[in-house]
């Protein structure tokens, strides 16, 4: 992936954002446990920043997706980890299927405002019974005249309580061999439609300033021009979402890391003991500078990825290889420069202990490690096929 000058133009504009409109009132939004989607969001669309590989003819900026990694990478200067995942949601998890496959309906009343931030979206995959799991998922889309009637819910959904819409992934029929594949669709669900209950925010370990919820669909009434693409694609459509999803999470958290070792090296300079500065030791210096070659090596790993993409090349391996490895980073970093703050590593307040709760997150969401490991082996050719 070649980074022009344009690409730093547009990290840069992403950057000055955050630390202007965002980073101020990151703590209030984590006490709060919620952040202003809406103001936050708007004020991003007003730079172009949400639609920023998405077509000109839908108000995108119609630039390639590695302008959408120097905009990830960016968002890692947030002092907390819910934001960018939050942001990410907006632009790189609820939107590429609608792009590339919604109606000229939908991308009028849905795609064009979610990307000037008019509108606030959110993706519908997890559920209770059915996380990793995606294909066993159990909510419904049933035909009715022109329209599907929805039951069901929906877990972990990120700004839930104050999206607009979801795009969710739901049952429309049963495949005639049985498969748990070719009966799913992606259907734009109104969160204000009647039976839509979005009421139960969850309390998390991390990632606070961001608000998850529950979903419930009760005999959810949509029209059946809500349906994105084709019936019965929608996993499909879900599949290839999942690979913008795992490369702007793997590209999101590389400079939050890279913050914990450089704060964790200045505070270990400074911090003496034992007639000496902790970073004096050679084992805190080794791990520190272990730590940030693993980091260099993600942020290649994620670059040779986007660069495939661009070139129309199928990136699930190398994509699923980054997301397992970023998942991997956001355990081990903060964890490790943790304990050489010792006590002050501790406190609530810490840059890296905050780094601690959310960035753990990564390794869950959006496919957990085992699943990334198991794609990962399934395209290297180990073990045996799965239905």
């Amino acid at each position: 992936m070649q980074y022009t000058p344009e690409h730093q133009s547009l990290y840069d504009t992403t950057r000055r954002y955050v630390e202007e409109q965002i980073n101020p009132h990151c703590v209030q939004w984590e006490k709060d446990g919620m952040w202003p989607a809406k103001t936050v969001l708007k004020g991003m669309g007003d730079l172009g920043l949400l639609g920023i590989s998405k077509p000109e003819e839908v108000g995108g900026l119609g630039l390639d997706y590695s302008y959408q990694i120097a905009f990830a990478e960016a968002l890692g200067h947030c002092s907390v980890g819910g934001i960018p995942m939050a942001i990410g949601v907006q632009t790189d998890m609820c939107t590429p299927a609608l792009a590339r496959y919604g109606n000229d309906y939908l991308k009028e009343n849905y795609l064009k405002p979610s990307i000037t931030g008019d509108l606030v979206g959110a993706i519908g995959v997890s559920e209770p019974g059915a996380g990793s799991d995606v294909a066993g998922i159990k909510t419904t889309a049933v035909r009715d005249g022109d329209d599907y009637l929805i039951n069901g819910s929906k877990m972990w959904i990120t700004s839930g309580t104050q999206a607009d819409w979801v795009c969710l992934l739901c049952n429309t029929g049963e495949t005639p061999d049985g498969g748990r594949h070719g009966n799913k669709s992606l259907i734009v669900v109104p969160l204000d439609a009647k039976g839509v209950d979005r009421n139960t925010k969850l309390d998390k370990l991390g990632q606070r300033s961001s608000d998850t919820a529950i979903m419930f669909f009760d005999n959810v009434r949509v029209p059946a021009k809500h349906l994105v693409g084709q019936e019965g694609k929608g996993f499909i459509y879900q599949m290839e979402q999942f690979q913008h999803e795992r490369l702007f999470l793997s590209a999101s958290i590389i400079v939050a890391m890279e913050k914990c070792v450089s704060e964790t090296a200045a505070y270990t300079r400074q911090r003496k003991a034992f007639g000496g500065s902790i970073l004096d030791n050679q084992v805190v210096q080794f791990k520190l500078a272990q730590m940030q070659t693993e980091l260099e090596g993600l942020r290649a790993l994620t670059y040779r990825a986007v660069e495939l993409m661009l070139k129309g090349e199928d990136v699930t391996l190398l994509a699923s290889m980054a997301k397992l490895k970023a998942g991997q980073l956001g355990r081990e970093v903060p964890d490790a420069c943790l304990q050489y703050w010792g006590g002050q590593g501790f406190m609530w307040e810490n840059y890296v202990s905050q780094m601690y709760r959310d960035l753990r997150l990564h390794a869950i969401g959006g496919g957990a490690d085992e699943v990334m490991l198991g794609i990962i082996s399934k395209r290297l050719g180990f073990g045996k096929k799965r239905a």
